[in-house]
Parts: structure tokens; C-alpha cells; sequence
């Protein structure tokens, strides 16, 4: 019987190809793990969201939400970029990069350490002992825990699809339940960023042995896999800053409490871009190994389907919007306006196409362009919006400056 349904559903995948141009079979092997692993991903976040909304001050969670930020920051030395050039060097066959890569991110990634520690000294000198302590406690985990999630783009680069989503899955569900049983506890702000890195690294760490031992199977390296992963690396610094630039400056111009309301308000849309982006870790080991011509030939008809579809989700979410926090986040009913907001900018999830294309074929002189004109523009934006409106001047800094870097992105991917 199984067997029959199976059999009944390649057919089917295979004869609807002639009206996608896609490989289906191979869109529903990725692609139902990529999806069945968001939704779990996103579920848990949502839960861990009620959590932070129900139990937290909002000062607390606003402090929280601005140490991520800087975190974020400084962790542009971890080499990010590395791990979508060990996901390229893999897909073609060579997995003996992986542990010279990993050697050089965690060599980088000590001085994200050390700019903690620099960040730590700088608030005990101005004597607010709190953020102080906290990245002390960062300080320890940053050189490990972004290097160990290499495991996910050798995973991802072998097209082992169902193993990243089950690490990833398991790993969120065990690291949101500690957060969430340290938040039942106590509000203590130390106590949180411990629960939250600690079990991120050492889930990690587990799941790098194991991939490691399981799917390392040659000896053969990339030798422009490093550099192109360096290259990558630096092209996404004023990019890091740009994404997390908001959060700084309403921290610093707002306060913590107004810091809550805003990361609140763009927590879902932000949850829905994370499943728009699995289309391009699906689409990647694909765009890596397939011919460039053929690929940006089938791009304009997938385009105006995913971008179809993206307006439905996001007409959808606006809608819902009111309801769902009046009911999962009366706390943070002011930030219902905001969010409905920012979700116009799910429309610029169709850049995963254009920026995925790029990556693949490393096309560094574009990407460099790219990246680095429309973090410029989001910064200004945000540095003069942000000061004159408050919340509401990030929200359109953010969504404005998305929609010109897709305009960028499919430029540059015309041009390639």
C-alpha cells in the first residue's frame, strides 16, 4: 500500500514538472524536512516569544534583545560567510575543507572572544555591572559556538536535508526549554545568557562530532574554498551591522522597554522570512553544480510564483495580526501597528533567488556591490529615521531599504 503511494506520488511530481520546471522530487525530499523543520523552529520561537512576553519585565527583555545585537556584531569575526563556501566545496565533492575551515573559523572567531571582553570592560568602566557580567559570560562561549555550526552546511551540502532539520529542531526545542524553565525561575538577566549559550554551544558541539564522523567521507580540499569563504566573510560585515544597527540605536535613543517593543512587533514576519529563506538553502547545492545558463533561464517563472504566494502570507498575516497578539501578547498590543508594518517587507523575500544565484557561482565583484550599497543605505536611513520617529522610523528604514536591495539583487544577477 505504502509502497503504491509512493510510486503514485513520483509519477506525480515527475508529470508536474512540465508546468514548474523544477525538480519536484527533489523539492519534496528537501524540501518537506526544510519545512517540517521550520514550522517546529518557528512554533518553539513562538512559544519562547510568549514566554519572554508573560514572564519577563520588559526592561529585562529589552536588555536581552540589545546584548544579541552586539553579539551579533562582534560575531562577524566567527567568518559566517565561511560556512555558504564549505556548503559549495561539499557539494561538489570535497570534504576534506571541513576541518581546515573550521581550524580557521574558530582561530577568527577568538577575537569576537576578545571584543567581548573589550565590550565588558568598557560598561564595568562606566559602572553598569549588569551588561558588564553579561558579555564576561559571552566572552567564554563566542569563540565556539558559531564556529561548531559548520555541521549544517556540510549537512546542507551533501543535500541531508532531514539530518540538519532534526539537529536543528532538537536543538531548538532543548535550548528554548531551558530559556523558558530559567525565565519560570527568575528574571535574572545572567542566568538567561547562560541558558542560551551554553546549550547552543554544547548542542552544537555534539552535532559537529557527529557529523564529522558520519558524513566526512574523502580527503579532497577546495583550495579556493577558504579564501572564498573570507571573501564572503567581509562582504557580509556591513551587512551584520546594518540588520542589528536598529536595535542599537533604539536602545540608546528609547531605552530597553521600547527596545522589547519593537523586537515584538518584528518577530513574526522575521519567523516567516526564515522559512522564505529555505527555498534558497534548497536551491543552492542546485544552483552550485547546475549550468548557470540553463538556471537563470527557469528563474522569471519561479519568481512570479513564489512572489504570488509570498503576497498571500503576508496579506494573510496582516490580517491576523490584531488577533493573534490580543490573545498569545496582550502585553505588547502597541506593537500590533508596527508589525502589520514591517510585514509589507516579506515581499523582498523573493531576493533569495537573485542573492543565491550570486553566491553560487561566486560572483564576488557583484556581491560585494550588492551587499555593501544597500547595508549603506539601510544604515543612513536608519541613523536619520530612527532619532526624527522613533519605532516607527526603523520600521520604514527596514522595510524601504529591503525593497531596494531585491531591486540590487536582481540587477546584479542580470548582469552576472
Amino acid at each position: 500500500m505504502w509502497e503504491k503511494i509512493k510510486a503514485k506520488s513520483y509519477k506525480f511530481l515527475r508529470w508536474s514538472e512540465k508546468y514548474t520546471k523544477t525538480d519536484m522530487v527533489y523539492l519534496a525530499r528537501g524540501g518537506f524536512w526544510l519545512s517540517f523543520g521550520q514550522v517546529i523552529s518557528s512554533g518553539s520561537t513562538f512559544i519562547l516569544a510568549i514566554a519572554f512576553a508573560n514572564l519577563l519585565p520588559k526592561e529585562i527583555y529589552g536588555q536581552y534583545k540589545y546584548i544579541l545585537s552586539i553579539v551579533a556584531i562582534l560575531g562577524i569575526a566567527t567568518l559566517g560567510g565561511m560556512d555558504l563556501s564549505i556548503m559549495k566545496a561539499v557539494a561538489n565533492g570535497h570534504d576534506g575543507t571541513v576541518r581546515p575551515a573550521l581550524k580557521t573559523k574558530v582561530r577568527w572567531a577568538l577575537l569576537s572572544g576578545l571584543g567581548s571582553l573589550a565590550v565588558a570592560a568598557y560598561y564595568y568602566l562606566q559602572g553598569n555591572h549588569n551588561l558588564s557580567l553579561g558579555f564576561l559570560i559571552i566572552a567564554c562561549f563566542l569563540p565556539f559556538m558559531d564556529p561548531f555550526f559548520i555541521y549544517n552546511a556540510v549537512l546542507q551540502g551533501k543535500k541531508n536535508f532531514r539530518t540538519s532539520s532534526i539537529y536543528n529542531m532538537v536543538g531548538k526545542i532543548i535550548s528554548i526549554a531551558i530559556i523558558i524553565l530559567v525565565i519560570w525561575l527568575s528574571d535574572n538577566l545572567y542566568l538567561l545568557l547562560l541558558a542560551y549559550f551554553a546549550s547552543w554551544t554544547f548542542l552544537r558541539l555534539f552535532y559537529l562530532r557527529q557529523t564529522l564522523k558520519k558524513s566526512i567521507q574523502n580527503s579532497s580540499v577546495d583550495p579556493d574554498a577558504i579564501n572564498y569563504g573570507k571573501h564572503l566573510s567581509v562582504i557580509n560585515i556591513i551587512g551584520v551591522v546594518a540588520t542589528y544597527i536598529d536595535q542599537l540605536l533604539i536602545f540608546h535613543f528609547l531605552g530597553a522597554t521600547r527596545l522589547a517593543v519593537y523586537a515584538m512587533a518584528i518577530a513574526a514576519p522575521e519567523q516567516i522570512k526564515g522559512a522564505i529563506k529555505n527555498l534558497g538553502t534548497l536551491a543552492f547545492p542546485k544552483f552550485a553544480t547546475n549550468d548557470q545558463n540553463s538556471t537563470k533561464k527557469n528563474i522569471r517563472g519561479k519568481t512570479i510564483k513564489l512572489a504570488l504566494a509570498i503576497l498571500a502570507i503576508t496579506i494573510l498575516y496582516i490580517i491576523l495580526a490584531p488577533w493573534l497578539f490580543s490573545i498569545f501578547l496582550p502585553r505588547y498590543m502597541e506593537s500590533v501597528l508596527y508589525s502589520q508594518i514591517f510585514a509589507i517587507s516579506l515581499l523582498t523575500g523573493l531576493t533569495i533567488i537573485p542573492a543565491t544565484f550570486l553566491e553560487s557561482i561566486g560572483a564576488k565583484k557583484y556581491l560585494y556591490i550588492y551587499s555593501t550599497w544597500s547595508s549603506i543605505i539601510q544604515i543612513i536611513m536608519l541613523i536619520i529615521l530612527v532619532p526624527m520617529f522613533g519605532l516607527m522610523g526603523a520600521v520604514i528604514a527596514r522595510v524601504l531599504s529591503r525593497f531596494i536591495n531585491m531591486l540590487q539583487a536582481f540587477w546584479y544577477m542580470k548582469k552576472a
